[in-house]
């Protein structure tokens, strides 16, 4: 039979290109340039707390009452507390290129809906009795928006605060 080109090490590293770019992948989630509306979003790593409850969204002090504190030095294009049902809120300075985060709080028995047009960000947030859910999300935009919207649609019985940074 015949032999194939070149030495072990030198074959290894074509299989093994692949499949480290793979698990990189995988691991940071991947994206198609910003062309199309992103659904992935990160969620802000639950902290230790001395309570029952293992829902990974449930941080220790948040609050639907307060909106959340930025978690960056940049500009606060939008910060709500103690609202109710479902609600349009216009950002209050257009959406610039890099990052834009959004942090929810929510207290009640249900889901939420949060969209932040026109970047098509969307994402989800259970909510439960008794307790506040939280999440997190952050993506980093290629190009300037003008005159964005958060939508937010919630039960009438949910609570939420939230605040969009960049």
């Amino acid at each position: 039979m015949g032999r194939l080109g070149g030495s072990l090490p030198q074959r290894a590293h074509l299989v093994l290109a692949p499949l480290v770019c793979a698990l990189a992948l995988s691991a940071t989630g991947c994206s198609d340039g910003g062309n199309s509306p992103s659904k992935a979003a990160s969620s802000r790593p639950a902290e230790p707390t001395t309570t029952d409850t293992h829902r990974a969204e449930h941080i220790e002090g948040e609050s639907v009452s307060t909106a959340p504190k930025p978690v960056g030095d940049g500009v606060v294009l939008l910060s709500a507390a103690s609202q109710k049902g479902n609600a349009q809120l216009p950002l209050t300075e257009d959406i610039g290129a890099g990052r834009l985060a959004i942090q929810v709080n929510c207290q009640g028995q249900g889901k939420i809906q949060v969209s932040i047009d026109p970047t098509g960000i969307s994402f989800p947030l259970d909510c439960v009795e008794r307790e506040v859910s939280s999440t997190y999300n952050e993506v980093h935009l290629k190009r300037e928006r003008e005159k964005g919207t958060v939508r937010v649609t919630a039960p009438a019985g949910i609570r939420w605060a939230l605040t969009v940074e960049q």
